[in-house]
């Protein structure tokens, strides 16, 4: 959040009581960021429709809050993506600031195009271009670089469930976008424990653009604690969004550098009798099965005799079903495995036109910059086929048109991702969106 200088300053989103634009807001309030900050980002977006943030302390399911309400007319402007992109250029923000929130539009158009199976450009942004959505997502961004914020870590987002008005009609909650912006992160969540919006998909939006990794609250020294309150006290379940900061001084070098995934398991077993014929589908299978990776590494067993090692990792909970792929699938009489500690990247996919078609392009970042790009070389095949081009052309091309259609847009940030704004039940967790 605070560029290229390290601050040692973390921050855990405790998003188990559901997360909106306003909800985290109130969290950076809450944990000492000064009102004045707030209006003063939302001001320099120069709208043409008068924006108020105001606050107020509140009660939710027996927890203070701090509330910050978002007062606008509704705006007869339906905003697309470049219109944003467009007042965020032209308002008076840190360079960083500026280029977190795009990336935070970005990933909202980038999910409702998806859901909508359509281009982005014809993504109509009446809700995600609506002022209070753009007063969220600035000024919440704002916040989190004013409390000098180095290191974001979201928890496990609640979603709630039922379903809820929108644009385009009643729709089952979690809403399309959101689910679409969860699996282009590869961040946690789950439905409940209430029957109501939780997490709307400009709070969902922030939390896997802005957070680095996904799990408990990091090893730090707690400094400040921030509660934000979303729009009603349910019954059961505080609906709040916790926002907690402290210096992570204790923390190690994979939780300064990395996205600390928590325990993964390995599964192993050494082979030296199956037709190698069959390694590719057995490969497929563990993949299909929920492996996070399978590999084959060879060897030489007693005897002299050549072999395989497969390797297989994964969440615990699927270590039983990939142990019985590995016995249906190969001639193993026996499985080893042993606990690993993963950490890796933030990631966000993005999609580029190559040649008549679309190729995913994996962007991989570390403590807000960007860090590496990897094309999707599947896609680069099938496109290569369909126009009649060697696949390193199409592959050269891909990596021009990402770097192309996306120039730097604040130091350390030299390719930044492109995610675009959605427009499912953006209003607030609670309350019809």
């Amino acid at each position: 959040m605070t560029g290229n200088t390290s601050t040692g300053i973390v921050g855990w989103l405790d998003a188990t009581g559901g997360i909106s634009g306003d909800m985290l807001l109130g969290a950076c309030l809450d944990a000492g960021v000064d009102l004045a900050v707030l209006r003063a980002a939302v001001a320099a977006l120069r709208l043409p429709d008068e924006v108020r943030l105001d606050a107020r302390t509140v009660q939710r399911g027996g927890l203070r809050a701090s509330q910050v309400l978002v007062r606008c007319a509704p705006s007869p402007h339906a905003r697309g993506l470049a219109d944003i992109l467009g007042l965020l250029d032209a308002a008076d923000l840190d360079p960083v600031v500026r280029a977190r929130a795009a990336d935070v539009f970005r990933a909202l158009g980038t999910a409702e195009a998806r859901v909508h199976g359509r281009p982005i450009e014809q993504v109509h942004f009446h809700e995600v271009g609506a002022l209070d959505s753009l007063a969220d997502v600035v000024g919440a961004v704002a916040g989190l670089h004013a409390l000098g914020i180095d290191r974001l870590v979201c928890s496990p987002i609640s979603l709630g469930g039922g379903r809820i008005s929108a644009a385009h009609g009643a729709i089952p909650l979690p809403g399309p976008a959101v689910l679409e912006l969860l699996r282009a992160a590869g961040a946690p969540a789950s439905g409940g424990p209430v029957e109501t919006e939780l997490a709307t998909p400009t709070g969902v939006a922030l939390a896997v653009t802005l957070a680095e990794e996904f799990g408990p609250m990091p090893l730090m020294r707690t400094t400040s604690i921030g509660l934000g309150a979303g729009g009603r006290d349910l019954d059961g379940h505080p609906n709040v969004t916790r926002l907690v900061v402290g210096r992570a001084d204790l923390a190690g070098p994979a939780a300064a550098h990395g996205a600390r995934h928590g325990d993964s398991v390995v599964l192993e077993t050494n082979v030296d009798d199956l037709d190698p014929r069959l390694w590719p589908s057995t490969l497929r299978a563990l993949l299909a099965g929920g492996a996070a990776d399978a590999w084959l590494t060879p060897i030489l067993m007693k005897k002299g005799r050549p072999a395989h090692v497969l390797s297989v990792l994964c969440e615990p909970a699927a270590a039983d079903r990939l142990r019985q792929v590995i016995f249906s699938h190969t001639t193993s009489i026996g499985v080893r495995e042993h606990t690993v500690t993963k950490s890796a990247l933030a990631r966000r996919e993005l999609r580029v036109a190559v040649a008549g078609g679309e190729v995913r392009v994996k962007i991989a970042s570390s403590r807000g910059a960007v860090v590496n790009a990897s094309v999707e070389y599947d896609d680069v095949v099938a496109v290569a086929a369909t126009a009649g081009l060697p696949p390193k052309v199409v592959l050269d091309l891909a990596r021009a048109e990402a770097v192309r259609a996306h120039s730097p847009a604040a130091p350390g940030n030299e390719f930044p991702t492109v995610e675009h704004p959605g427009a499912h039940g953006h209003g607030r967790p609670g309350q019809p969106g």
